[in-house]
């Protein structure tokens, strides 16, 4: 049965990324049928709305097997409707917000190589967006921390740390002033590393981690950095300077029952149709569902062919130091994966 994906196009530089994606599923022979629609700040702004997705796309991920989101932008203004990502990762309880951070050869590495993946909880947190103004000089913001979505994200790290052989969870925190919060997420992790033998649990607190991962990134290769919500977004975004470009890390959000594939950056709208951005975090976010789909196969050929490319260098875009515009990078690697399939 032809598995179906909603490929939301995104604001920016999202429709153009999105493309070079398709084209190189579309390389390594996917059976996925990929159905584009709309979400952002770009279609909202045009149609209003208490909501960044039209009814039509909520339809669509309704009855897809999984979903595919180009960047997309967030309006920054009181009263807007929350980000296309966290809308679909509240409706699906995608509580597991994944970003592998690899060093690729031939690229920047500014603090030498690392190897380990960034897990962060995705549904709650700051992110539940509830705000209040108490006075004229007094707001505030609801951190909202469960032990159901603590357990849920806790387990999947340690189940990620188990399929990569890693040694360790990483749990970041802040647990000496969020006593409450922090403390009840640190409980979960710690209760769920009962039940994976030689998996150890450090406790970092967030602060100390954002200086160890400058001082010595290498003592967290093979180990899986785990997080509340804001923590993570910003240690992550840390990590991805590791490896000398944000447009290198994909993502996954993944929950029990569906699951969404996105790079890890923004929509950039200053670069839209200046076929200029780097396609590799796109490319592999869509490879990375083509795996959760079934097409292992093609996934490997996409990442082996994606990692060619980047090794030999000749079809480089300017953030990894090279001149090649984004469509010669992507054609690039669909020739490889047309090679890797054969």
């Amino acid at each position: 049965m032809t598995k179906t994906a909603a490929v939301i196009k995104g604001d920016g530089v999202g429709p153009d990324l999105v493309e070079a994606m398709l084209k190189v599923a579309n390389a390594a022979n996917s059976n996925v049928e990929f159905i584009t629609c709309d979400a952002g700040a770009s279609w909202w702004e045009e149609n209003g709305g208490d909501s960044l997705i039209p009814d039509e796309t909520w339809e669509l991920l309704e009855s897809s097997d999984a979903c595919y989101k180009g960047p997309t932008t967030t309006p920054g203004i009181v009263g807007a409707p929350r980000s296309v990502a966290v809308s679909i990762r509240q409706k699906y309880n995608l509580y597991a917000n994944v970003r592998p951070i690899k060093t690729f050869p031939n690229t920047p590495k500014p603090l030498g190589d690392v190897d380990f993946v960034c897990v962060r909880e995705g549904t709650e947190g700051m992110y539940i967006g509830e705000e209040v103004k108490l006075t004229e000089d007094v707001s505030i913001a609801i951190r909202k921390i469960t032990r159901t979505s603590s357990a849920n994200v806790a387990k999947y790290a340690f189940e990620e740390a188990k399929r990569r052989n890693y040694d360790a969870v990483v749990a970041i925190h802040k647990s000496n002033i969020l006593r409450r919060t922090c403390g009840l997420f640190l409980e979960e992790v710690e209760k769920a590393g009962k039940n994976y033998d030689g998996i150890e649990v450090w406790e970092y607190h967030i602060d100390n981690i954002a200086q160890q991962l400058i001082k010595n990134p290498q003592l967290f290769n093979n180990k899986v950095l785990l997080s509340t919500n804001l923590f993570m977004d910003v240690i992550s975004e840390e990590c991805s300077a590791l490896v000398g470009s944000i447009g290198l890390i994909y993502s996954a959000n993944i929950g029990d029952n569906y699951a969404m594939f996105e790079p890890a950056h923004g929509s950039a709208p200053k670069y839209a149709g200046q076929d200029k951005v780097n396609p590799v975090a796109t490319i592999l976010a869509g490879a990375w569902m083509l795996d959760y789909l079934g097409e292992k196969e093609q996934s490997k050929a996409i990442f082996t062919a994606t990692e060619k490319v980047i090794t030999e260098g000749k079809y480089l875009t300017y953030d990894l130091g090279g001149n090649a515009k984004m469509s010669q990078m992507t054609d690039a690697i669909a020739k490889y994966v047309e090679v890797e399939m054969k």
